[in-house]
């Protein structure tokens, strides 16, 4: 009986030492391979530079709509560009401008 038990023994730690192999190339293969490994690392990258230039434009629109905001303050609006947008949004004009239409 005592020669069957280290048999086993071995067989068991074969076994584990198997499954933490596999365990082992699973990981490797994922920080090669996988969405965050190292051959990913290049779209990341591009992405990142996309998604920069994205904010970059981003900010500049914000910035632009904070400017309008700041002249359409009602204590101290901006004579041109309320003209402006009466004009443009309610079909408003002065009565010494001249109105012509185009086909």
């Amino acid at each position: 009986m005592t020669r069957t038990e280290p048999t086993l023994l071995t067989r068991r730690e074969k076994l584990v030492q198997m499954g933490a192999l596999g365990w082992l190339l699973v990981l490797g293969g994922l920080s090669l391979a996988g969405p965050s490994g190292a051959l990913a690392w290049g779209e990341n990258l591009r992405q990142l530079d996309k998604r920069e230039a994205q904010i970059a434009e981003l900010k500049a629109e914000r910035d632009e709509l904070q400017n309008r905001v700041a002249l359409l303050d009602p204590n101290k609006a901006d004579p041109d560009l309320v003209g402006e947008l009466l004009r443009k949004n309610l079909n408003v004009v002065h009565q010494d401008e001249v109105v012509i239409t185009l086909d």
